[in-house]
């Protein structure tokens, strides 16, 4: 397989030679990263022809590599372990209790949760007026740092067994989920695996294991399970699930978001789309993956939006055509930046 077939086919698999609906794209993602949501929305703005619909249809809630992203509701079965689902018990050992500040004892856990879980039934309620909720209910604040810890705590443990999620807006507000009866892991496992290499394919096992957070040893117990087609490109070999040929030519000019599934779904350090000697420039070592521009392909800068002020930071340069194009197309994404900016 030449290179350039294979970067088409995956832009083909991530919506980014043409647009679809919101639910399946988010589906097909395997959800979308979503720390922080304008990111989030923005990658799905750039995937779909429904983008305007905003978060209908989607939650946000931990998934893969114990982050927050955003995908349909119909898929929390998918992400939530069905060894845990809606159990408000809290004895047994985990990796919240046996930090040595944890301070919530498994009654004292379980009566809070309880206290939680019967607010939402009143609807939506924001992280704050939940833990205004629980100080009224006698929680110290030695509990409360437990409870609502800066990585989750007992509010994420709530998310993480299926009894609440994130709506998928801009506001953070926790809302009850449905009750659902969760996939068996293996058969969850299995559909990720099978979702990604139809979508994020062709890609390596160390892509893939890189995407899930796993080993390759895992990835490639998954691959004789999966109807994939091998190619070999420069020397690598990549699995995909069979597509029709993608149609279109690579896009001049993509404005990625922050944490976009396209510098997410690959190994960083083997993309195909970041020139190695910038990797820090889009992966930072504080953990940011900074909104890249995608010029003919490959990541050229990344830019940055304030309001109705768009700056662009680009590794060289750029001629007279291609501030040009970079104009062009800022202006048909953002209709409301006035003033643009080259750093």
């Amino acid at each position: 397989m030449e290179l350039e077939e294979l970067l088409l086919r995956r832009l083909a698999g991530h919506r980014l030679l043409k647009a679809a609906a919101r639910l399946s794209t988010a589906r097909a993602l395997c959800g979308v990263q979503a720390q922080f949501m304008s990111n989030a929305m923005h990658a799905l703005r750039i995937r779909c022809t429904d983008w305007a619909a905003g978060g209908a249809g989607l939650v946000k809630n931990w998934s893969l590599r114990g982050t927050v992203h955003v995908f349909p509701e119909s898929d929390l079965p998918l992400y939530i372990r069905a060894g845990d689902y809606r159990k408000n018990e809290w004895d047994a050992p985990n990796w919240w209790n046996s930090r040595p500040d944890w301070a919530l004892s498994p009654e004292r856990q379980r009566y809070f949760s309880q206290a939680v879980l019967e607010a939402l039934e009143n609807g939506p309620r924001t992280r704050e007026e939940l833990r205004e909720l629980c100080r009224a209910e006698g929680m110290t604040p030695e509990e409360e740092h437990s409870m609502f810890h800066p990585w989750g705590g007992g509010l994420r443990q709530l998310c993480e067994r299926g009894f609440m999620h994130y709506a998928a807006e801009e506001k953070k507000e926790f809302r009850p989920s449905p009750v659902f009866e969760p996939m068996p892991e293996d058969e969850a496992r299995l559909e990720l695996a099978r979702r990604y290499f139809r979508n994020y394919g062709p890609a390596t096992v160390k892509d893939a294991a890189y995407f899930f957070g796993t080993t390759q040893a895992e990835v490639k117990k998954l691959l004789p399970r999966l109807p994939v087609e091998t190619a070999v490109c420069e020397g690598r070999t990549y699995f995909s699930l069979g597509e029709a040929e993608p149609e279109g030519v690579v896009p001049r000019c993509i404005f990625l978001a922050g944490f976009d599934p396209l510098m997410l779904g690959y190994e960083k350090r083997d993309s195909l789309f970041l020139p190695p000697e910038h990797l820090r420039a889009i992966f930072s070592l504080a953990g940011i993956v900074m909104p890249a521009v995608l010029l003919r392909g490959r990541v050229a800068g990344r830019w940055k939006r304030r309001g109705r002020r768009l700056s662009i930071e680009l590794f060289s340069p750029a001629d007279r055509q291609d501030t040009e194009l970079l104009r062009e197309s800022a202006a048909a994404l953002w209709s409301e930046v006035t003033a643009i900016e080259f750093a």
